[in-house]
């Protein structure tokens, strides 16, 4: 039986996080979510902490993705460091640039929990994304291409992650917009259904990608 590395060993907690954590609290959040539509329309008579519940499940999710493609990218910049053909060394000016772009990642978006004013959550939540964006863009990560316009881009687990964080921030920073207008309510409801796609090419192309990390490991 074939030993893992201590890389290869932290390369599983983004899978585990996404499947014991991510996607239950995703389908809790979607089940609030009808609920909550439901009190609204006056079809069940629920107390109003269902949207409440809703929104904070929302969170949860969203912190989760956030974390989850964190522990995915320091990953690719490990595999990388180890390797001595790498093309770009990981000198220490970029270590140290990476590490501040993960804690405004993650301080972006634990912010957003408690951010107010609708600019300061716009901020935040673009600042979250961003800087997820600007670590993925590293030469180290795997994206397949940067191009929308080719097949594989749409078949790249990397950018159909990020499209899901992206969407996820969103909701959570336009959570009372969402709550007080109608059309935001609409476009919150898509969202959720190409949210509820993605999460299905997630699992398709995490595991595409696991199996083919296994194929071509020497132990395999």
């Amino acid at each position: 039986m074939p030993v893992l590395s201590p890389t290869e060993w932290l390369s599983v907690l983004h899978p585990v996080l996404m499947i014991l954590f991510v996607y239950p609290v995703v389908v809790a959040t979607i089940r609030l979510g009808t609920l909550a539509r439901e009190r609204r329309l006056d079809i069940n008579p629920l107390p109003p902490t269902v949207g409440v519940e809703h929104a904070e499940h929302g969170r949860w999710a969203a912190t989760g993705v956030v974390v989850a493609i964190l522990f995915a990218l320091l990953v690719s910049f490990l595999r990388a460091d180890l390797d001595p053909t790498a093309a770009v060394a990981l000198g220490v000016g970029r270590r140290l640039a990476l590490l501040a772009a993960a804690v405004v990642a993650l301080g972006a978006c634990l912010a957003l929990w408690r951010a107010q004013r609708a600019a300061l959550r716009a901020l935040l939540a673009l600042s979250s994304w961003g800087a997820l964006l600007l670590i993925g863009a590293q030469p180290e990560v795997d994206r397949i291409t940067n191009n929308p316009l080719l097949a594989d881009f749409w078949r790249s687990h990397y950018w159909s992650g990020i499209l899901l964080c992206g969407l996820l921030l969103f909701a959570v920073a336009a959570r009372p917009e969402i709550h007080h207008s109608l059309p935001m309510r609409r476009l919150h409801v898509a969202a959720g259904f190409l949210v509820a796609l993605l999460l299905a090419v997630q699992a398709i192309t995490g595991c595409r990608d696991l199996l083919a990390m296994a194929l071509l490991s020497p132990a395999g």
